[in-house]
C-alpha cells in the first residue's frame, strides 16, 4: 500500500504552506500529492506549482470538476502537466454536486453517471490524439449543425494512458468507476465498509473484461494524532460536519447517504438538519465519535499504524492523508511516515 497527501486547497490562510508541505511530503517519501478544487482555487494551477517545486512525487487532482471544464479543456490540461511534470500527473475527476455543478458553474446536474462516461471517453480519445468525434447526448462533437471540424490535441510528449481516478461514494458510481477509471477516490471509507464498496467496483471492472488487480484504490482519510483518539476525533468534527451536513442539498448529499449507509443515518439526520439551519456547533457535536473514527486515522502512532493495516487488508492500494485545520502539518506527516514503516504494508 502506498501512501499520499492531500494538500487540498489554496487560499484559505494556508497559502504557501501547502507547497512546504509538499515538499517535505517528498522528501519524506510520499508517493503522490493531491490537490482539491470547488469553488476557490483551481486544482490545475496548484497542480503546476506543486509539481514545478519537487522533482519525484506524483501529482493529482481529487478533484478536477467535471462541469468546470469540457471535456477536451481537461485533456489540454492533464497533457499539460504530465509532460510539465515529467510525467508524474493523475487525473481524478468528478461531478461535485447540484449545488456547485449548477449554482457555480451553471451546468445542469442531470444524468451524472452518463455524463462522466462521455466526458472519460472524450478525455482518453484525445490524450490519444484522436480526431475528436463523438456521437454522445452530452458532449456532440464536433457540433452537427456548425462549421466545426474534427481536430486532435497538439501536445507532444504527454502519455496517452494518463491514469484517470473518479470520486465516487453511491453503489452505481463505484461501478462506474470500476468499469471506465483507473482507480477510485474515495472519501469517509471504513475498513468495514470497503468489502461492499469494492464488490461494487469490481462488478464494473467485470463488464469491461478487467480484474480488479491492477486498480488503485485510493480514499482519502484524515489524520490526527494525540494520545486519546476521542479527543483527536474531535480536529475532524468541522470537516465532517460540513460533508454531511451541507455539501448538497437535503435531498441530494451523498455523503450523508454514505453515513447512512454505515448505520449513521439518525445521526446524520440530526447533522444536517443542524447544519442547514446554520446551528453549526450543534451540527459537529452531533457528529458520534466512533463514527469520525470509523473513517479516520485518529489517536496513537501504533493504533493509527493497526489501522493502515486494516485498510491494506480490505483492499486499499494508496492511502491518501489529509491534514486538519489548526494542527500542525509537518508533525501529522511524520506521524502518518512512522505509523505506516510501523503498519507493515509499505512498498
Amino acid at each position: 500500500m502506498k501512501l499520499g497527501l492531500n494538500a487540498g486547497y489554496w487560499g484559505l490562510g494556508n497559502d504557501g504552506g501547502n507547497l512546504e508541505v509538499a515538499k517535505r511530503a517528498e522528501e519524506l517519501g510520499f508517493s503522490s500529492v493531491w490537490v482539491a478544487e470547488a469553488y476557490g482555487s483551481d486544482a490545475a494551477t496548484v497542480m503546476a506549482w506543486i509539481a514545478a517545486h519537487t522533482s519525484r512525487i506524483g501529482i493529482g487532482s481529487a478533484v478536477m470538476q467535471i462541469p468546470a471544464r469540457t471535456p477536451a479543456m481537461t485533456a489540454m490540461t492533464a497533457a499539460t502537466l504530465d509532460t510539465m511534470s515529467g510525467h508524474r500527473f493523475r487525473l481524478g475527476l468528478g461531478v461535485s454536486g447540484p449545488q456547485v455543478s449548477e449554482g457555480w458553474h451553471g451546468v445542469r446536474f442531470s444524468q451524472p453517471l452518463a455524463r462522466t462516461r462521455e466526458y472519460v471517453e472524450i478525455v482518453r480519445s484525445a490524450l490519444r490524439r484522436e480526431k475528436l468525434v463523438h456521437q454522445g447526448k452530452h458532449y456532440p462533437l464536433p457540433l452537427p449543425d456548425g462549421p466545426g471540424k474534427p481536430i486532435h490535441l497538439t501536445v507532444q510528449g504527454a502519455r496517452e494512458d494518463i491514469p484517470i481516478y473518479l470520486a465516487a461514494i453511491g453503489p452505481r458510481n463505484l461501478e462506474l468507476s470500476g468499469e471506465i477509471a483507473d482507480g477510485w477516490l474515495g472519501m469517509f471509507a471504513s475498513p468495514g465498509m470497503l468489502p461492499e464498496q469494492l464488490a461494487h467496483v469490481e462488478a464494473g471492472r467485470a463488464k469491461a473484461g478487467k480484474q480488479l488487480a491492477g486498480f488503485d484504490v485510493a480514499p482519502t482519510l484524515p489524520l490526527v494524532p494525540g494520545d486519546d483518539w476521542r479527543a483527536a476525533a474531535d480536529a475532524t468534527r468541522m470537516f465532517t460536519a460540513l460533508y454531511v451536513g451541507g455539501m448538497g442539498s437535503r435531498e441530494k448529499n451523498f455523503y450523508h447517504q454514505n453515513a447512512t449507509r454505515m448505520g449513521y443515518g439518525a445521526a446524520a439526520d440530526e447533522v444536517q438538519d443542524h447544519f442547514l439551519a446554520k446551528r453549526y456547533a450543534e451540527a459537529q457535536a452531533a457528529l458520534p465519535a466512533e463514527f469520525l473514527d470509523e473513517v479516520g486515522l485518529l489517536g496513537p502512532v501504533d493504533r493509527i499504524a493497526e489501522k493502515m493495516r486494516a485498510y491494506a487488508e480490505a483492499g486499499v492500494t494508496n492511502l491518501i492523508i489529509s491534514v486538519m485545520p489548526g494542527l500542525d502539518p509537518f508533525a501529522v506527516l511524520r506521524t502518518a511516515i512512522e505509523a505506516y514503516e510501523k503498519s507493515g504494508v509499505a512498498e
